[in-house]
């Protein structure tokens, strides 16, 4: 193995760690948000809206930051602050009222918008020497691994409570059991940072390299946004089940953390076939062929995932992390493909804000949907993913240019 093969490897393990900490951080806090939120005070409509809001501001802010860390190339200083703020999570373990609650809620999602354009810059730099399907596969499958053991501490820790619901006490102090995770966080971004400050002496820079984003750039961006305000926010689910009493305060997050689970498993295999395609097609652009997967299987979340039945919602929240999977593993790699180097922060930056629009408009039509019309819900998820196939088939034409030129 090469000196750069071998430091890119250390760098993508150590963003694993880094990302594993920080799921089980914030991931954990997730599982529980939206049962947290009602015994606060909030509905349905409020419950939507802060998640809706926390993952607009969590992304159109990548805009700016992505922007920026390209101009000033200070994409550690991002990354450090942005992990920092995870702060706010265990600090949930302090309020009693839902407003304060959703500020801090908030305010995590402001930190992941400030670390991610950066962080995913350098990992992408990395991933160039392994393989961006594959670099960012592992990437996810480590963050999944936090993602699994972040609801398990709320699922054990309720199941040692005994029986019965849950009080405002045993959510608080659930919340105040993330301070050690969040502690080992911080301490590997900054061995992160230590140990490779240049990853991007990993990536060289194509010759003639264009100065401006590409078309299948914004034709994918279209297509994300489509996807991604058709896909149903977990918060919104378990307010669905907690509201419903169709699962328990315990299993809500255990049903959560096998979502993670099956996303970290498929996160690996979806990269790898990422990197089969472009293989097999001999271009850059040929890993999009997998986009595919994310409309079709997004299809079926809402019909499975907001029934009554405890047995038809099981396979809805596998799925969900199947979708999940897609969303943090062929998104990822594809902007690291599509997007000149010099371009890469803000080629992210504008991704993430069309992304962040998205959920806010579609939590919180979702949400609205949910107190009047179920069916509604369903078939306003439904239709935004069938109205993206066109742009998948758009993004299938520039390939196929993009092969024939090259």
């Amino acid at each position: 193995m090469n000196y750069s093969k071998k430091k890119a490897l250390q760098l993508i393990l150590l963003f694993g760690l880094v990302s594993l900490f920080g799921d089980i951080v914030y991931e954990g806090a997730r599982s529980v948000n939206g049962p947290y939120l009602k015994l606060l005070g909030a509905n349905a409509v409020m419950v939507g809206i802060i998640a809706g809001i926390g993952e607009f501001l969590g992304y159109t802010i990548r805009l700016v930051s992505g922007y920026v860390s390209d101009k000033t190339k200070n994409y550690w200083l991002f990354t450090i602050l942005g992990y920092a703020l995870i702060i706010a999570v265990p600090l949930l373990a302090y309020t009693s009222l839902w407003h304060v609650a959703a500020l801090f809620i908030v305010v995590e999602r402001i930190g992941k918008a400030l670390r991610s354009p950066a962080k995913d810059t350098l990992l992408s730099q990395a991933t160039k020497q392994v393989g961006t399907g594959f670099g960012f596969g592992l990437n996810e499958l480590m963050d999944q691994i936090g993602a699994l053991v972040g609801p398990l501490i709320f699922t054990f820790f309720f199941m040692i409570k005994g029986a019965g619901e849950r009080t405002l006490a045993d959510y608080q102090h659930g919340y105040g059991l993330l301070w050690i995770p969040f502690a080992l966080l911080m301490l590997c971004v900054v061995v992160a940072w230590r140990s490779v400050p240049h990853p991007e002496a990993l990536e060289t820079e194509k010759k003639n390299e264009p100065e401006k984003l590409p078309k299948v750039f914004w034709i994918y961006t279209i297509f994300s946004f489509l996807t991604t305000m058709g896909f149903v926010n977990f918060v919104l689910l378990a307010f669905h089940y907690k509201a419903r009493h169709i699962l328990t305060d315990f299993e809500i997050p255990l049903y959560y953390a096998l979502a993670m689970g099956i996303d970290g498993v498929a996160a690996l295999v979806i990269g790898k076939a990422y990197d089969v395609q472009k293989e097999k097609k001999g271009n850059d652009l040929g890993g999009l062929s997998t986009l595919i997967i994310i409309p079709l299987f997004s299809i079926l979340i809402p019909l499975l995932a907001f029934s009554e039945n405890r047995w038809v919602v099981i396979p809805g929240i596998l799925i969900w992390g199947i979708v999940m999977a897609c969303h943090e593993t062929i998104m990822k790699s594809a902007i690291a493909d599509i997007t000149p180097l010099k371009k890469r922060g803000t080629g992210y930056g504008i991704l993430n804000t069309a992304y962040g629009l998205a959920v806010l408009a579609g939590s919180t039509l979702m949400g609205f949907f949910y107190d009047r019309s179920l069916a509604g819900l369903i078939f306003f998820a439904i239709a935004l993913e069938l109205t993206s196939l066109p742009f998948f088939f758009a993004i299938k034409k520039e390939m196929l240019s993009h092969s024939a030129a090259s």
